[in-house]
């Protein structure tokens, strides 16, 4: 036999027709379902817990610690044009400063985009962080969002040690990476300017340049970074490039065999018999020469006196 479970409505939600609070689109979209006292409730909850708030969008500062150096003006016009249809889905992060004035932590692009809307108050979550704490939390948020180019990453990452006093395994543990991952990003910064913002400016990938940092001189970087954007490289191919140029590398700068060990001894005997500095050149033939300098026709002499000349 079957039980039919029958949920009953509240006679108490028929009489209470009261306008549902509005904290924007988003969260409404999640009270849409509450009735009008757990809607209240609700939302008094998320006021008290988050410290949330209508600001005025002329209080508002921009973050001195903003990682984020590009801002993509039609993708702001964009979210723009979103945010005067849905609302802010997600309220930004400030801290207040003094005198009703707050400055973000994170969130403008929003806040930018909210002024382009045309917007006089904006939802945001209000925190309280000294200088470092802003900083930190500015460029977690930020990196968490993925949104950074790879040097924007990079240079989040090297603020995050530096300025902040973490180490590589707390980085990681901040941000939910590996040290190997949070290290191949460092090692962008040692590339040469002009490749950091070809990197920047989408013109190689992060894979492009892993294999850029594994060449050891600036000149043939910028060569093979040259190559990979005319010839339009993938980064298999660019790897391939970088494997043979370290063969050939390798070949030309074969060491002679065990000869030039002789040669470098009997060539520092030679100087010390002659009172002069005696350069010995060998080829892979055993064919050379050797130079015995002098500095006047007196250093001549005494030198020809030794060889019994």
């Amino acid at each position: 036999m079957r039980l039919r479970v029958v949920k009953h409505q509240n006679m108490n939600d028929k009489q209470n027709n009261k306008p549902k609070k509005v904290l924007g689109r988003g969260l409404a979209a999640l009270l849409e379902d509450a009735d009008d006292n757990t809607s209240a409730n609700i939302v008094q909850q998320v006021l008290e817990v988050a410290n949330f708030s209508e600001i005025d969008i002329d209080s508002i500062e921009v973050n001195t610690f903003q990682p984020r150096t590009d801002f993509d003006e039609q993708a702001l016009k964009e979210l723009s044009e979103s945010i005067k249809v849905q609302g802010i889905i997600q309220p930004i992060t400030v801290r207040k400063l003094a005198d009703n004035r707050f400055q973000i932590i994170s969130g403008e692009r929003r806040f930018r985009a909210s002024r382009l809307a045309g917007l006089t108050h904006i939802p945001a979550y209000i925190r309280t962080a000294d200088d470092q704490q802003m900083l930190e939390m500015a460029l977690i948020e930020n990196i968490q969002r993925q949104d950074l180019n790879s040097i924007e990453v990079a240079l989040s990452y090297q603020r995050l040690l530096s300025e902040c006093n973490l180490k590589q395994e707390e980085l990681g543990e901040r941000v939910g990476k590996d040290r190997t991952t949070v290290n191949n990003y460092l090692r962008l910064l040692k590339l040469p300017p002009d490749i950091q913002i070809g990197i920047r400016d989408g013109k190689i990938s992060m894979g492009h340049a892993k294999t850029l940092i594994n060449v050891d001189n600036i000149d043939t970087q910028l060569a093979i970074f040259k190559r990979i954007i005319e010839e339009e490289l993938s980064v298999r191919k660019a790897e391939e490039l970088v494997r043979m140029l370290n063969q050939d590398k390798k070949s030309s700068t074969k060491k002679i065999p065990s000869i030039s060990y002789e040669i470098e001894r009997v060539q520092s005997k030679l100087s010390s018999h002659f009172g002069t500095k005696i350069s010995i050149k060998s080829d892979d033939n055993n064919k050379g020469e050797i130079k015995i300098p002098f500095l006047s026709a007196e250093d001549l002499n005494r030198i020809l006196e030794i060889l019994n000349l």
